[in-house]
């Protein structure tokens, strides 16, 4: 079976999840719950999902598991999922999201939340020893599907209400933003959030099929869409999301994407963070403009580095990562309301700060990115790659300074590696090349910076082609 935790929560093949297995995922998480004490038989548990053709059905199976199991089942439909982790967290209810976020269409996936928050990696161990036990154990669980209660509406509205106190009213007002809705659960709230700001705003490649959308590593055809749709509609800029909304997507004037990591960072100075939690693979460069707490990839690191810098008496903590999503950790005032902490990921808060500084400013997104003169950083990904093969390569080269050299002596010589997640090397020359398999894929995933786009671009792809070159000798 595909299915295990990775950086956000269970991923797999859909063949595997839409059946028993969804069921036994549910099972175990609503038993791990009770047995815990976050929860009580009867209690109130919320349903999310994306647009992706296996959705419904898994949705539907994890109802049935969870009402059988002793819950009070809540659909809210198709929404973000912060939406549904912000209205899960209002009600101190469990919560389930089906969504594969960013990968592609045959997957999917689950996300889990307990009463107060997105789960932890201990979380995870406990769930997933709940399932096996389950499976080895072969008791029988009834994968039937069932309807639940309907709580669509409330999810959305306390959604939107949030998010439409974050500007001044028309704050946006002159500006032409396009929406790139593809199939993306955030596509119609980010029409309203837009419009009640007073932008004019244009609704771009709305799709009835799953389009996976990596905001970290954004293909080149949705980049060449995106250029088209700004020159054709003279955008002041595009927003979008993944699947399930909570990585952002904004893109320039050009229709040249803004790395995600900038965009985080720009949230945090928004709402007055004073420090930010991010993993290593975000730009180097962002120490120069806010103090970073550094973590390996996933949202559930990111989370515990925020749960240590309250702990260290930070009163005002963010966390984003390289995909741009942007969590909250303590309250923070904005135009004289409190935004509640949001401590998963969110593409709301840090697409409308980016817009709003620009705006505040006078300039174009890209004069905006320009005026922080970050590293320029670029990442992609070999699909389709192995676990065993990913494994392989990174023993490779952890086993020796040696081997590391010899992988890329046709690159340069490594000065200094990082090892808290994959392998970040700094190179003689200040560039920097990052090798890291995956964690809810079968992909291994490298990332760049240089000094210019150009040397980045040509780094990226020396550093693809000796991934390649690896796979194949070990084909």
């Amino acid at each position: 079976m595909s299915l295990k935790f990775g950086t956000s929560g269970l991923r797999g093949l859909s063949v595997d999840l839409d059946g028993p297995a969804a069921a036994i995922y549910s099972t175990a998480f609503a038993r791990y719950l009770f047995a815990s004490g976050q929860a009580q038989p009867g209690d109130r548990i919320m349903i999310g999902r994306d647009f992706r053709a296996s959705s419904p059905s898994i949705a539907a199976i994890c109802a049935g598991a969870l009402s059988r199991a002793g819950f009070r089942v809540v659909d809210c439909g198709m929404v973000p999922t912060p939406a549904l982790a912000l209205y899960a967290g209002a009600q101190k209810a469990a919560a389930l999201m089906v969504t594969g976020s960013h990968i592609p269409a045959d997957r999917n996936g689950i996300k889990f939340y307990r009463p107060d928050g997105e789960i932890a990696k201990p979380d995870e161990e406990a769930i997933g020893a709940e399932a096996s036990k389950l499976i080895v154990e072969g008791e029988p669980i009834d994968a039937t599907p069932a309807e639940a209660e309907d709580g669509m509406a409330p999810a959305s509205e306390q959604f939107l209400t949030r998010n439409k106190a974050i500007l001044p009213e028309k704050a946006l007002a002159g500006l032409r933003i396009g929406v790139y809705q593809h199939s993306t659960v955030a596509r119609d709230l980010f029409m309203d959030v837009l419009s009640h700001y007073g932008a004019e705003v244009i609704a771009l490649g709305r799709s009835t099929d799953f389009i996976p959308v990596d905001t970290e590593a954004v293909s080149a055809a949705t980049i060449e869409s995106l250029k088209g749709w700004a020159s054709e509609h003279r955008l002041d800029g595009i927003v979008s999301a993944d699947g399930d909304g909570d990585r952002p997507l904004v893109a320039d004037e050009a229709g040249m994407p803004l790395r995600g990591d900038f965009i985080g960072l720009v949230a945090a100075q928004f709402v007055g963070a004073t420090i930010a939690v991010t993993p290593v693979t975000s730009n180097s460069g962002l120490e120069r403009h806010i103090p970073v707490l550094r973590t390996r990839v996933g949202s559930p690191y990111v989370i515990e580095g925020m749960t240590c810098a309250i702990a260290n008496g930070e009163k005002g903590v963010v966390g984003f990562e390289a995909n741009g999503g942007t969590l909250t950790a303590t309250p923070f005032t904005i135009n004289g309301t409190t935004l509640t902490p949001l401590p998963t990921r969110d593409s709301f808060l840090p697409a409308l700060a980016v817009f709003s500084f620009a705006k505040s400013k006078g300039i174009t997104l890209s004069a905006l990115a320009a005026s922080y003169a970050l590293p320029v950083a670029v990442a992609d990904r070999i699909e389709n790659f192995s676990s065993e093969t990913s494994a392989a390569l990174m023993a490779y080269l952890r086993a020796s300074r040696e081997n590391l050299a010899a992988f890329l002596s046709s690159i340069d010589r490594p000065e200094t590696v990082s090892d808290i997640d994959g392998l970040r090397v700094t190179l003689a020359d200040g560039r920097v090349i990052h090798f890291r398999p995956s964690g809810n894929a079968p992909e291994m995933r490298c990332y760049v910076e240089a000094e210019t786009e150009a040397a980045a671009l040509a780094l990226l792809e020396e550093g693809l082609k000796r991934i390649s070159g690896f796979s194949e000798g070990h084909a």
